[in-house]
Order: C-alpha cells, then structure tokens, then sequence
C-alpha cells in the first residue's frame, strides 16, 4: 500500500485530451484510469479548479482518488498540485500512470523515485510537486519502429492492430496492479512485477519472459473478469 494518511491513495493518468489522442501510446494513462472507474462504476467529471477529469471513491478500506490532467501533458503538474493542494494530499500518497517507450509494449515496471526520463508529463510533475520521489507505474508502449522515426509521432501513434488485440490483457494488467495497491505492501507487489526483461537469446531469438506475463497475483480468472467490466471504456474510442 502506498503510504500516506487517512489511507488514501491519488492514481494519476497521463495523456492528452481531446478524440484526436484517444487509443494513442501517450495515453496509456489515460486508458488505464478509465478501465479503473469503469471497474467500480465511477464517472469522471471535469473539475475546472484543477483543469482535470476526476472521481473518487472507496476500494474496500481505502479512499482512492483517480485525476486525468486535461491540461495537455506538458502541464500535467499544475492539475497534480492543485489536487495535493485541495485534499491535503502528499506525493507519498501519489501514483503516476505513464507511458514509457524503454519498456516493451505489454510489460509493467514500478519505481518509487528518479528522473523523468525525458517524459514531459512527468518533468511537468516533479517541477510543480518539487520533488522526484513519488511512484510511478510505468506502462510499456514499445520503442520506435524505426531509427529515423520521429518520439514525437511514436507516442502519438495509435497502436498496431497486433497491439490493439492485447490491449485489453494489458489494460487489465494495470488495474489489477493499482487495486493491489490498496491491500498491498508496494515492495511486495514491486518483488512480482519489476522481474527483469532477459535479453532475448541470439540463436533462437527466444526470450525468457514475455510481455503481458502476469504483474498480479490475483490470477488468470480474477483479471478475466475485471476484462469483461473493462471492455467498454476500451471500445467506445471508436466513436
């Protein structure tokens, strides 16, 4: 469980707003968060005094409060400091849902402190919450096609049809990994989800782990059925 008082828990989702940036790799955060409130029958209401989308509720003992910034990801930290501000919330309550391009596309890593990467939702976090230590669930979208493309068109592209046919498995990876953190010690969830990627064998171009292999111990059943509930908040992006 991530510390903090009143066991409370702040799940933030980065992404861009607007339908032109749905379904894009830069808005895994996004996703993720709204698979979160659709699991539990939440609704997210714009709030203007925190230039976010938000809901809240009650994940058996703990309050958790779900922010996506619609202040376009550059500027995310303003929406954060806002809300830490209002609730009397502090970074050690926070988690950041983010996309990451070192990891591969179906994989999960947790880090509880650090850089930004070069992620500017996250330079724009830690510049407004003036410090680094917060958790960040980083959600795998793969690195660039090609060396020439440019990060820029990466992260906005949207995902492959292969992708997009795991994308839910992915999805509920995550939310199955965010409700951990509301029962969980987060060393302990870190111990099952942070196993390192092995380099894939030179030969056989096998590897010993792959992506989507599991980040929570409820298993194969409990997430199947969080997928079922989560499907919706999936498919309407074609709308």
């Amino acid at each position: 469980m991530v510390d903090g008082k009143d066991n409370q828990l702040l799940i933030i989702g980065l992404g861009n707003p607007g339908k032109k940036y749905e379904m894009t790799r830069h808005n895994i955060g996004f996703i993720t968060l709204e698979a979160f409130a659709h699991l539990h029958g939440w609704s997210f209401k714009y709030e203007s005094r925190f230039e976010a989308k938000a809901t809240k509720g009650l994940v058996g003992d703990t309050k958790v409060h779900l922010l996506m910034p619609q202040t376009f990801m550059n500027e995310s930290g303003r929406s954060v400091r806002r809300y830490l501000d209002f609730f009397k919330m502090t970074p050690e309550q926070v988690v950041v849902v983010v996309d990451d391009t070192d990891i591969p596309f179906g994989m999960i890593r947790l880090r509880e402190s650090g850089s930004a990467g070069g992620h500017n939702g996250l330079k724009s976090i830690q510049k407004h919450i003036g410090t680094q230590n917060y958790l960040r669930m980083r959600m795998g979208i793969g690195e660039k096609r090609h060396v020439q493309q440019d990060l820029a068109d990466h992260v906005l592209s949207r995902f492959t049809s292969e992708e997009t046919t795991v994308l839910g498995s992915f999805v509920e990876m995550g939310v199955a990994t965010l409700l951990r953190m509301t029962r969980e010690e987060i060393s302990a969830i870190m111990n099952d989800v942070n196993k390192k990627v092995k380099k894939k064998n030179s030969d056989s171009g096998s590897s010993d782990e792959t992506p989507l292999n599991g980040a929570s111990e409820d298993g194969p059943g409990q997430r199947a059925g969080i997928a079922e509930k989560i499907r919706p908040p999936l498919g309407r992006t074609g709308e």
